[in-house]
């Protein structure tokens, strides 16, 4: 007996190349995904941790709230920027901003440099030796850190003070506090900016030099002319680390020495804002205060990138 099969029931001609393409859109769509979930648990991290926090930060500050659970938030608008934008503390802290990333500049960009460029011109064991002990102050936790130079600067009894017979107290003088923060904090970055200079000039091809040596290059030329300008991005990113970085840096230091003062001397943004909410209760005012000051930082962070990728690709 025989069967006949129907017609509907013959395999399509097309099926083979559909299913094809079928796999070949799967395996596209994997292999475009796949990237993305590697980064997922990153970007969930970072929507967590920094974008919703920052969005309620700007929510915050458009609200009258004095932190406590029981007290209603009261809708205010802009009036906390007009105000913070009135106050003269909130200009002068951020006067005193700008001079200490100006004055940290040197500890984070032209010291380290010169220190790593020191450091070639010993051996592989004796640089390591240097390196470790330029690097071991930024081990150490600020608030120790101020704990001995408060030592060290005790006036009539501390170490520093007795080797300058001044007996100044340099810590609660005004025209002396701020300095001493800056000098702190340089001490504590040095380690850091000089082996991350030294890693940028290990990154120099050594090929350059070797060329511009036949060519008749005198050291000098070869520092200016290549080494310098190779090292540019490294340079541009120590700036990055510390316009940002440096303020929030100096906050435990400024809260264990001089708590802002004295007659507010070494009150910067970062840690007026921290004021504001937190002595002040008025959290919308501190909100306000840290909006403004990310919005700077951020433009700031952002023109210094742009510059150093704008090198970058002038180097290559």
């Amino acid at each position: 007996m025989f069967v006949v099969e129907s017609p509907s029931a013959a395999p399509a001609v097309d099926q083979p190349p559909v299913r094809r393409r079928s796999r070949e859109k799967i395996r596209t769509a994997t292999r475009f995904a796949v990237p993305y979930l590697y980064l997922l648990p990153a970007l969930v991290l970072l929507v967590v941790w920094t974008y919703h926090p920052l969005v309620q930060a700007v929510e915050l500050s458009t609200y009258s709230w004095n932190l406590l659970p029981t007290s209603p938030m009261r809708p205010v608008g802009t009036a906390n920027y007009e105000r913070l934008v009135e106050l003269p503390a909130f200009r002068d802290s951020l006067a005193r901003t700008v001079l200490l990333i100006a004055g940290l500049l040197p500890f984070t960009v032209l010291l380290p440099l010169a220190l790593a460029m020191t450091a070639r011109r010993v051996g592989v064991r004796a640089r390591t030796v240097y390196q470790a002990l330029v690097f071991l102050p930024f081990l150490v936790a600020p608030v120790a850190a101020a704990a001995v130079w408060r030592w060290l600067l005790h006036p009539g009894g501390g170490a520093i003070d007795r080797m300058l017979g001044s007996g100044h107290n340099w810590v609660y003088d005004a025209a002396t506090a701020h300095p001493v923060i800056i000098v702190i904090t340089g001490w504590q970055l040095l380690g850091f900016a000089t082996l991350v200079v030294s890693a940028g000039l290990a990154g120099i091809d050594p090929d350059y030099t070797e060329a511009a040596q036949v060519d008749g290059a005198s050291p000098r030329q070869i520092r200016r002319w290549i080494t310098m300008p190779l090292l540019s991005p490294t340079l541009l990113f120590l700036v990055l680390t510390t316009v940002l970085l440096t303020p929030t840096l100096t906050f435990p230091l400024i809260d264990s020495m001089t708590q802002g003062g004295p007659a507010q001397a070494t009150t910067n943004v970062y840690y007026l804002l921290w004021d504001y909410a937190f002595h002040s209760f008025d959290a919308g005012l501190g909100a306000a205060a840290g909006v403004l000051l990310f919005t700077g930082f951020a433009a700031v962070a952002g023109s210094l990138v742009w510059l150093s990728e704008r090198l970058a690709y002038h180097d290559d």
